[in-house]
């Protein structure tokens, strides 16, 4: 009997149908991937699963009993708990990381009123201990890098002894080594007999753990691929056609440069480096987490301070001291998490696709309080046409759309005006292939700005970059050779 067993699962959206018909089983000590392109239905069906919606139709059963769970909270009393990709509600800033990985215990009958923050410190560490990570107990949870609130969220989750662990990009945030750390405790977990849905775009994630992968389109599975996984097969299911997954045609940098960066420093210990930038150019920094990558964007964009060096936009000294001086001056940057920095909260007015879009542009689109001539809807129009957007319309809630659509209108916001220079922070976390190529072929239709992205993936600076860079220790160098992703890896591994 298998532990999971669903059958003609549907859940609808009004007039849309986001699960239809979905059937599938998950044995007990088995990694099952679940692939799909954003708006396949994956994270509705998972939010099924984990009691946050209640299906339409069809039947769920776990070992062997019905299983309809009404929230959260009783789906992980029966043994289902779920890690989602954006951690913003696993944790308050104020509460230290200890408290955080605690909160569920607090939330405990039988409780006591009072706990030393001893036994607090002692449960937290054994918690990490198990789930194989290191943190700072003490640190305030609100200063932690997305990397580490999502290790929280994970050993939080395989604390609670669950039988089914859903994991959503549980490694979109991480370094290699921390990510290897996670397959160890993962395949351990397995051989225990725990079973595991895991989400993720990053085919090299699902090649080392998953046994098997199931294939969502249009709401419904469309296919099972055992392992060996032929992700070819798997990709071509998944988006309904075939993948050109080949390196883009390398433009060589010519005219005068965009941007420079000279005998600039991060930190005052470190080595300086140099760094230019052309029209029309798309460059790549990759190194693993915690190399200087968000920090070297964030100095650019005017959120930290460099320690040294000097920059130039279009030639003139450029030294922004906040991102409102940045962008004043055509700089442009989407951050490393949409959620956090790019986007406006559900109940708020500001968000809609079209108003997401035009939120970095009011005083220009908005003078004296009036609109002028509907440019926003005209903005956000234009990007659903360009960027293939999947929404209802202009005025569709950003929180409606998938991951994908997300950071499509992320960028689309800095393509509705001009900027000699766009920064992007990991801006494929989370964002599957058939998406990842739109967003590719977005940035490089664009002639009259240099683009520089940072990303942990080598694989996705290869499919998108002109030129690629790595960061090591703060340090900006070049890739010898710089023709193959196998020279990325290496860079970084160096």
């Amino acid at each position: 009997m298998a532990l999971l067993d669903v059958s003609n699962i549907t859940h609808s959206f009004g007039s849309t149908r986001a699960v239809d018909a979905a059937r599938f089983a998950i044995e007990r000590g088995e990694i099952v991937a679940l692939m799909g392109a954003n708006g396949a239905g994956k994270s509705t069906l998972v939010k099924i699963l984990s009691g946050v919606f209640a299906a339409d139709g069809g039947t769920i059963r776990l070992n062997g009993q019905p299983f309809l769970p009404r929230s959260p909270s009783e789906a992980a009393r029966a043994g289902v708990v779920t890690v989602h990709q954006s951690t913003d509600l696993i944790g308050p800033a104020g509460l230290t990381v200890a408290d955080v990985l605690l909160l569920n215990r607090f939330a405990e009958r039988g409780t006591p009123f009072f706990v030393s923050r001893k036994s607090v410190r002692r449960e937290a560490k054994a918690m990490l201990d198990a789930a194989g990570f290191s943190l700072p107990l003490d640190r305030d949870f609100g200063d932690i890098s997305a990397a580490d609130r999502q290790l929280v969220a994970i050993a939080r989750a395989l604390a609670n002894k669950a039988e089914l662990l859903i994991l959503d990009e549980p490694t979109a945030s991480l370094s290699g080594t921390e990510s290897r750390r996670l397959f160890d405790v993962l395949l351990r977990l397995r051989a225990q007999g725990l079973a595991i849905l895991y989400i993720s775009h990053r085919t090299a994630d699902l090649e080392a753990i998953a046994d098997r992968a199931l294939v969502m389109r249009g709401g419904r599975v469309v296919g099972s691929v055992s392992r060996p996984i032929d992700f070819s097969a798997a990709i071509e299911a998944m988006i309904g056609r075939r993948l050109d997954s080949a390196r883009p045609d390398v433009r060589q940098a010519t005219g005068p440069a965009v941007f420079e960066m000279r005998g600039t420093r991060l930190f005052s210990q470190s080595e300086a480096f140099d760094l230019s930038l052309h029209a029309g150019e798309v460059v790549a920094v990759t190194g693993v987490l915690g190399a200087g990558k968000s920090r070297l964007l964030a100095a650019i964009f005017g959120t930290t301070r460099l320690a040294g060096g000097d920059m130039l936009l279009n030639g003139r000294p450029y030294r922004p001291r906040s991102p409102g001086e940045a962008v004043a001056a055509g700089v442009a940057m989407a951050g490393e998490d949409r959620h956090r920095s790019s986007l406006m909260p559900d109940a708020w007015p500001g968000s809609s696709l079209a108003a997401t879009i035009s939120l970095p542009h009011l005083d220009k689109w908005y003078p004296h309080g009036f609109l002028l001539g509907g440019r926003e809807r005209r903005e956000a129009e234009k990007a659903i046409s360009r960027l293939g957007i999947k929404a209802a319309g202009p005025q569709a809630s950003i929180w409606t759309l998938s991951g994908g659509n997300q950071q499509k209108a992320v960028i689309a916001r800095w393509e509705a005006e001009p900027c000699p220079l766009l920064l992007l922070d990991e801006p494929f976390q989370g964002v599957d292939v058939g998406a990842r190529q739109d967003i590719i072929k977005a940035i490089r239709a664009r002639s009259d700005r240099a683009t520089l992205i940072a990303t942990s993936d080598p694989e996705e600076a290869y499919e998108v970059a002109d030129r690629i860079l790595t960061m090591d220790h703060h340090v900006l160098r070049p890739i010898a050779g710089n023709k193959t992703i196998s020279a990325a890896i290496e860079g970084i591994s160096a």
